[in-house]
């Protein structure tokens, strides 16, 4: 978020959540980074071991990369490749919810859930486009930050995380970083009064630490309320699944009135068809990342799925 920008947001806040939001701000503090080979350098607000999770994982990730020249491959296709190499990595829940105040850019390689398992998956691919081996863990948190935040801005406050996908999509858009397909393969609106997070605020460890942030939230889901979603019902999503290329981001539309999206995945191309992969709370799937069946049958199997929002994303830079 730019500081324009968040001066406006924190101005439209109730007096105790700007104090506290200010305070919280002005209290982060850095720590020293860990070596990085004279490339990017950590001063995050927290210390690096909670924000970087699985290094080892990491350096072996990059190895992979590096023998098998995936820089060299399209986007979509080496996020999907990546995305290959992670499969089998269990399944956690809340592994963003690092601290009780200070939100920071953060990864865990040892658990993934749907939404960090595309994200880091993305976040290495545009990683490793971006410059010649060697690659570190700050410059991935850099592509996990573009992604995961506001205008590609984490400023040490929760409510700067984008906690919508509908948001994501439309504030990344706006970036140049991808493009919403969904409308273009038929997609009809959609429109819903988003209070997930207002409602479910107990499940959240910032929300819980910090009763001022409810407030703000419940102004950012308005926001998100306001956005123009569109979907496609999986009754049509078989008919598009040739317009599908892999690392295209699936996000699964929900009957769930609170919410528009449930679930997110990655499509990975299958001769004529298209694959989900997603990191599953299925116990019966392996709680774990797996390549799933095709994406209209995954659909198809759920009665509380609606059906399909397609974005596929771009190129960035450091």
């Amino acid at each position: 978020m730019q500081s324009r920008s968040r001066r406006h947001f924190i101005a439209s806040l109730p007096a105790a959540a700007a104090g506290m939001l200010l305070s919280q701000r002005s209290s982060a503090r850095s720590l020293s980074p860990p070596p990085t080979n004279g490339r990017a350098s950590y001063a995050g607000r927290l210390p690096w071991r909670t924000v970087f999770v699985g290094e080892d994982k990491f350096d072996e990730l990059c190895r992979e990369a590096q023998r098998g020249n995936w820089a060299a491959l399209p986007l979509g296709q080496r996020t999907s490749t990546v995305s290959k190499a992670l499969l089998g990595t269990r399944y956690g829940s809340f592994t963003l919810e690092i601290d009780d105040h200070v939100e920071a850019a953060s990864v865990n390689f040892h658990e993934l859930d749907c939404w960090t398992f595309y994200e880091v998956s993305l976040a290495f691919a545009r990683m490793i486009h971006s410059h010649p081996a060697p690659w570190t863990g700050p410059e991935l948190l850099h592509f996990i930050e573009l992604e995961r935040y506001r205008d590609g801005c984490c400023d040490g406050l929760y409510l700067s995380r984008m906690h919508h996908l509908e948001e994501v999509f439309a504030n990344n858009e706006r970036r140049g970083l991808g493009r919403n397909l969904t409308p273009s393969l038929g997609g009809l609106p959609i429109r819903r009064d988003i209070k997930e997070m207002q409602v479910a605020w107990h499940r959240y460890r910032y929300l819980r630490c910090n009763p001022s942030y409810r407030s703000g939230m419940a102004g950012l889901e308005g926001r998100v309320s306001r956005l123009p979603v569109t979907y496609i019902p999986k009754g049509s999503v078989a008919h598009i699944e040739s317009e599908l290329q892999s690392g295209d981001v699936l996000a699964i539309v929900s009957r769930d009135e609170s919410a528009y999206t449930s679930h997110v995945g990655l499509a990975l191309r299958d001769g004529s068809t298209c694959r989900f992969m997603h990191a599953t709370s299925s116990r019966a799937k392996g709680h774990r990342c797996i390549i799933d069946g095709r994406i209209s049958q995954y659909l198809a199997e759920k009665p509380q799925d609606l059906g399909l929002i397609v974005f596929r994303p771009s190129e960035a830079s450091v």
